[in-house]
């Protein structure tokens, strides 16, 4: 419907972000010979795909006089590089003129497009648009579309009332919604026996892992010796085969131990937990294992309503079969 849009400063960028739910952008430089070689291609996409406050293409040169500082602000260091952002934060990087890889990134945009436009009558509307506790690092994305749900698993869970997929809901936690959902709609998790957890979380794609974001909300409002804890104790282990026993988890060492303090949860309930970067790429698999839990109370129940898997993705090991656009760029 519309050409790129092309970027001449930061404020027009930032007044772009703020007007578009959802916004690709396409980091260029003249010279670039490959940029040149999928410009059609991405072009072809703007006109296929733009939708009025929904959906904007944009191209920001790297090193255009009222551009280049956006691509710092980025951290663009390869060309092209396509960024797609929602809501005004990064969710998806796609590095190099990459078409088949841009294309599977846009299929699945395609289907957030036509939520969005279905939804953009409707302030509350979140469709296709994952809630999130805390802001996002710079030059990281949310991806927890990464996980293989099918292969979750949560140890010592209360899976009479809860449901482990709670975990990577996209919607906003019931607790902090106005109409706070019933004891019939429980979206978050509690330990059973005690309040130790353990969550199996595999990959469909080898990951980078930046920053993990817990986000748990107890009710505060209960004088209730039973009322659940926050997590205070983490372990972290990486690329394993199965989920881990608690004896097993006890013994062996953790790729990282996190202690989250009661500082750590900000305002919505959400404790940003940054990873020591280098112990945390090429990940194929992740346990958590919550040791313990905050408070002083007599409770042995832990409660986690939301987790945020940030960084990098890689690519799918498994695709679904895509529409083909052209075998050349530009076709």
């Amino acid at each position: 419907m519309a050409k790129p849009i092309e970027i001449t400063s930061p404020e027009q960028f930032s007044e772009t972000l703020k007007g578009s739910r959802i916004v690709v952008a396409d980091f260029y430089a003249k010279w670039c010979g490959p940029c040149k070689q999928i410009a059609p291609f991405y072009e072809q996409l703007s006109r296929t795909l733009s939708r009025p406050k929904v959906a904007t293409f944009v191209k920001v040169d790297t090193e255009g006089e009222g551009s280049k500082a956006i691509a710092a602000e980025y951290v663009v260091t390869q060309l092209p590089t396509f960024i797609i952002f929602r809501d005004g934060s990064v969710v998806e990087k796609v590095k190099g003129a990459d078409p088949k890889r841009l294309q599977a990134v846009v299929e699945k945009l395609s289907n957030d497009i036509e939520n969005a436009t279905q939804g953009a009558g409707s302030s509350s509307s979140t469709a296709g648009i994952a809630w999130k506790g805390a802001d996002l690092p710079r030059g990281y994305t949310d991806i927890s579309d990464s996980v293989d749900v099918r292969g979750l698993e949560l140890l010592n869970a209360d899976d009479t009332h809860f449901s482990v997929r709670n975990l990577f809901n996209k919607s906003k936690p019931s607790a902090l919604s106005k109409d706070k959902a019933s004891s019939e709609e429980k979206d978050w998790v509690e330990s059973d026996t005690d309040e130790q957890l353990l969550l199996y979380a595999p990959f469909n794609s080898a990951v980078k892992l930046h920053t993990i974001q817990i986000t748990s909300l107890p009710p505060t409002d209960e004088d209730d010796d039973e009322v659940p804890m926050r997590p205070k104790t983490l372990k972290l282990f990486t690329n394993r085969p199965h989920n881990l026993g608690f004896d097993e988890a006890e013994d062996i060492d953790a790729t990282q131990t996190i202690e989250i303090g009661e500082n750590d949860w900000n305002s919505n309930g959400t404790a940003n937990l940054a990873l020591r970067f280098v112990r945390f790429q090429n990940i194929t698999s992740l346990v958590i294992f919550v040791v313990d839990g905050a408070g002083d109370s007599d409770s042995e129940k832990v409660r986690i309503d939301r987790i945020r898997f940030i960084g990098e993705s890689g690519e799918k090991r498994e695709m679904g079969k895509l529409e083909k656009i052209g075998d050349e760029p530009g076709e």
